[in-house]
């Protein structure tokens, strides 16, 4: 008997009621229609069995008018019709009219077509749970197995299979008989599908016939070597006496043509197994397949698994590494990413120089025109060769001298990447550092990236020491600032040009337009244009061709003009003290004087695009001036020379130990078992090879089965109370998150001593909520329990809320009604600290267009504790390292990030000081793509009374606003 309790979930398919035919329409049109009619009406029966209203008073008309039809189409949804259709009575006994039923499928089963045989015995699968249905049929079923068609048997066997799985009684001797049927059988569908009935019935059966085909297994069809391997994987787990010869075979099954056979046989041959031979096997067959593989999904797949087995097995498949490089090949920039971490880890100094030399080919690859994605793998492969060669110093001088080709790349992070790797090198070679300050002054001229200036121009303030390289320093610095002073060599052009460099003295032609425009605000303007022949000439002088520096500080990069003029005072200072000539000193601390008096100039006149910024200009009258006081100043000569260099070797150094506590935090085993612990017969069992793969535990962790149940305490904080203990029905919530699913628990207590009937629970949602299930209706007992579960899918990270009401049949069939109180979504569930670099932060920073702004006064003493404390309640991590936090300091500026499980990205920037009464002040800036993200996490910070909230603002609208402000020549006040 099957009760309604376990009947199958099918998919609820919408009907408009209005257009519902009655139940005599329905009667009618399969008594006297055509075969399409019956077609048509067959399907409004079965949504609508399907939706919940099965019309009992249907099934015989559909025995007597549908049944003795021939059509094919008809016969299908049939099928289905008797999948869905109520089989039993109110006393749970089979109904009278199956007995039809099954006469004419058993009939169906004899049918001499063969697709309708098949479609029968499919659909005998979907009915398995039947087993009064199913009880006569049995014979027939059998017979089917010894029909000439393929499509028959392999139908019929599985047909068998799902009979056997629900009630075992009925076939009896089913591992003899799959057996004897695989024995004779010669397709191989239909054996595979044997196989599979064998295993389940009858493991020993199952091993038997392995062995039997032992010899031919590598012949075999795809399907049943997969099932093959799977059976060995199960039998080897009770400690198989066949192994050794398991083993063999799947070392036959790694040369399979099947990619799917030869990733499922590598697998299993490393649970069996820690044989270095076999290691080594399997790990060429995965990359075999990685090469050999079209889909980048399948690439990656196969990846993980090798790095797995490189984590276990490092030494055994090191030699391999050449051959993981050709997966390079690939154009997917996500496979070739894993590809060189894998490498990265299997580098040594055995092999170290030939991994570098395969680089550096690809990096030479990478300038062709043709090649795919240049730019992006030309950056990986600087940043590889980059962490190979600092951890390997014997190949750093062969590599540093290819890679400085690239600083003058047109992508500005493949150059940015060469600088970093050569200021690492050069800090931490010193014999290195002659011959790579020689490069660096050669390519100066070659270089159009004002991020990458700044970094040749720190290297070589730094570690040019002799004066031969300061004079050659000075020499190409010459030829990409150009002519000097910056301000009269452009002011002569722009003479020589035809101006005269008075623009004043000039009357600008007007252009008026004929109508008036009408602004934003409503008002009307005239919009004139003024063209002055002076202005086209000083754009002119702007647009001309000039040296790479020149040209960035003309455009207004005055922080590389800043950077320059330090490197310029160290030379300087370095030259003094190398050299006993004080003519050329004298000469070298003039010139370059002069070159940053000409930029100041120059950046306070009409020829730059912006002017100079208060904080550069600062920093070069700084090194003017410790020019000008060159021997009276020994601090900050020592300042100059000494404390910069020191600065980064401490940070070198710090950044090696963050590895290194990363590293021994990887491979720090953690205690699973402690001594006073229980000991269970599993800790004493010998693991000779990797832990096999379990589906079944794999499946129960995808669906939640396996999860840890949490405590009573815990389950008692997420109960929320939904009525008062007045009302007439007392309930409450039981809110778990679930994925990105929200179960609602409810319990309801009739507190009166009347039947309540017909009670409908109605939940409405705000926000990004959505309802699942419809309400049903249930009847609740005097003092009784009624517990009713309700699903809300969420869609994005914004507060939402959840309320409702409570409806029933009152006295005298009047409604009463309880309204609920409201549930808010704590979207903490759902954020989760994530980490990303400087840069990532910065692009999303400026591309993010809401901000809500948080103004902090806190009687909190301790920026940091105050730190800790947003961290916390906002789900953030800290980007900013813990070594710039570190200190004593009245000021702390950190940045953090988060991302929800929906994607979104989360940004925010904590901007505080102690003030002289020991509170902090200070504001938190939220941005995000989205509003409800950014409103969600300000009021997380105002909720812990951290601060008072100014309303979140688009910045865009914000910018617009601004613009007309400064237009209007008015204060824009936020």
């Amino acid at each position: 008997m099957a009760s309604s309790s376990d009947s199958s979930c099918y998919t609820v398919v919408f009907e408009s009621s209005a257009e519902y035919p009655s139940a005599s329409e329905l009667r009618s049109a399969l008594e006297k229609g055509s075969d399409e009619v019956k077609i048509d009406t067959l399907r409004k029966i079965i949504i609508s069995t399907i939706n919940g209203n099965p019309q009992p008073t249907l099934m015989m008309p559909v025995i007597q008018f549908v049944m003795p039809s021939r059509n094919k189409q008809l016969k299908k949804l049939l099928h289905f019709y008797w999948e869905v259709c109520p089989k039993y009575d109110e006393n749970g006994k089979l109904k009278q009219e199956m007995i039809l039923v099954v006469n004419a499928i058993r009939n169906d089963l004899q049918h001499p077509n063969e697709y309708i045989r098949g479609a029968t015995l499919r659909f005998l699968q979907k009915i398995a749970k039947d087993q009064e249905l199913l009880e006569p049929l049995i014979p027939t079923c059998r017979a089917c197995l010894e029909h000439r068609h393929s499509y028959v048997r392999k139908n019929a066997v599985f047909a068998l299979y799902s009979i056997y799985r629900e009630f075992e009684h009925l076939i009896p001797d089913a591992a003899e008989l799959m057996y004897t049927f695989l024995i004779a059988e010669s397709d191989s569908s239909c054996k595979r599908n044997a196989f599979v009935f064998l295993a389940h019935c009858a493991m020993p059966k199952a091993v038997e016939y392995i062995l039997s085909i032992y010899d031919s297994i590598g012949t075999l069809d795809e399907a049943l070597q997969m099932s093959i391997i799977e059976v060995i994987r199960l039998d080897c787990k009770n400690d198989s006496t066949h192994r050794s010869r398991y083993i063999r075979c799947i070392f036959e099954l790694l040369n399979a043509s099947s990619h799917a056979v030869k990733y499922e046989a590598a697998t299993t041959l490393t649970t069996l197994t820690q044989n270095p031979a076999a290691v080594k096997a399997a790990a060429a067959s995965f990359i075999s397949l990685v090469i050999k593989e079209s889909d980048n999904n399948v690439k990656l797949i196969v990846l993980d698994r090798l790095d797995n087995l490189r984590s276990k097995h490092g030494q055994v498949i090191d030699g391999l590494i050449m051959d993981v490089l050709q997966v390079l090949s690939s154009a997917d920039m996500e496979v070739r990413r894993k590809a060189i971490s894998i490498v990265l880890s299997m580098t040594s100094s055995r092999n170290v120089e030939e991994v570098v030399l395969f680089l550096k080919k690809q990096l030479q690859k990478t300038q062709e025109a043709d090649f795919e994605k240049a730019p992006e793998y030309r950056q990986l492969l600087i940043q590889s060769i980059h962490v190979t060669a600092i951890k390997f110093s014997e190949v750093a001088a062969s590599v540093v001298h290819a890679l400085m080709e690239f600083l003058g790349d047109s992508n500005n992070p493949s150059a940015l990447d060469v600088v970093a790797f050569v200021r690492e090198v050069v800090e931490k070679f010193p014999h290195l550092r002659s011959t790579i300050c020689e490069k660096l002054i050669s390519t100066l001229s070659e270089i159009k990236s004002g991020k990458v200036f700044r970094g040749v121009l720190w290297i070589l303030g730094e570690y040019v020491e002799s004066v031969a390289d300061i004079h050659s320093t000075m020499r190409e610095v010459r030829k990409v600032i150009g002519e000097i002073p910056i301000l009269a060599s452009e002011q002569r052009l722009l003479d020589e040009a035809g101006g005269d460099g008075e623009e004043e003295s000039e009357k600008p032609k007007t252009e008026g337009s004929s109508r008036p425009k009408v602004l934003a605000d409503g008002t009307y303007a005239t919009e004139t244009a003024y063209t002055s022949t002076s202005a086209a000439r000083l754009e002119a002088v702007k647009a001309a061709a000039k040296p790479p520096l020149r040209t960035l500080i003309l455009g207004g990069d005055f922080f590389t003009g800043a950077v320059l003029a330090s490197a310029l005072t160290k030379l300087v200072l370095r030259f003094d003290k190398a050299s006993q000539d004080q003519v050329a000193s004298n000469m070298l601390r003039a010139e370059s004087m002069l070159i940053m008096t000409s930029i100041i100039r120059v950046g306070q006149s009409k020829f730059v695009t912006v002017q100079i910024d208060e904080d550069s200009n600062e920093r070069i009258m700084t090194c003017i001036q410790t020019l000008s006081d060159l021997e009276s100043q020994p601090a900050v000569q020592e300042m100059y020379l000494e404390d910069t260099k020191t600065a980064f070797t401490k940070m070198l150094g710090a950044q090696e130990k963050r590895a290194a506590e990363k590293k021994d935090a990887e491979t720090a085993k953690a205690v699973t078992v402690q001594v006073d612990d229980l000991l269970s017969f599993r800790q004493f069992s010998k693991r000779t090879a990797d832990e096999a793969i379990d589906y079944d535990e794999d499946v129960g962790r995808a669906t939640g089965s396996a999860e840890v149940q949490e405590d009573f305490m815990s389950n008692l904080s997420r109960i929320s109370q939904l009525t008062g203990f007045s009302d007439p029905i007392y309930a409450e919530a039981y809110v778990k998150m679930h994925g990105f699913d929200i179960l609602l628990d409810v319990l309801l207590v009739n507190q009166t001593g009347n039947t309540l009937q017909n009670l409908c629970l109605d939940f409405a949602t705000l926000g990004d909520l959505k309802i699942v299930e419809r309400p049903a209706v249930y009847t609740i007992a005097p003092h009784g329990f009624q517990s009713i579960k309700a699903t809300i899918k969420v869609s994005s990270t914004e507060t939402g809320v959840i309320f409702g009401s409570i409806l029933w049949e009152g006295p005298n069939m009047s409604e009463a009604c309880v309204i609920l109180n409201d549930i808010h979504i704590d979207i903490m569930d759902y954020i989760k600290p994530a980490y990303c670099n400087e840069a990532q932060f910065r692009s999303m920073w400026t591309e993010f267009e809401w901000e809500n702004r948080v103004n902090v006064n806190n009687p909190m003493s301790d920026p940091r504790e105050y730190l800790k404390h947003v961290m916390k309640a906002t789900n953030m991590s800290c980007l900013t390292p813990e070594g710039a936090t570190s200190g004593e300091c009245d000021f702390l500026s950190a940045n953090m990030y988060a991302r929800s499980l929906f994607g979104e990205d989360a940004l925010a920037n904590l901007s505080v000081e102690r003030t002289e009464n020991g509170t902090i002040t200070g504001h938190v800036r939220i941005r995000s793509k989205t509003q409800g993200i950014a409103l969600s996490l300000g009021d997380r910070i105002t909720m812990g009374k951290f601060a008072c909230m100014l309303p979140p603002m688009n910045l865009r609208v914000a910018d617009d606003a601004v613009l007309l402000a400064q237009k209007d020549s008015k204060p824009l006040s936020v």
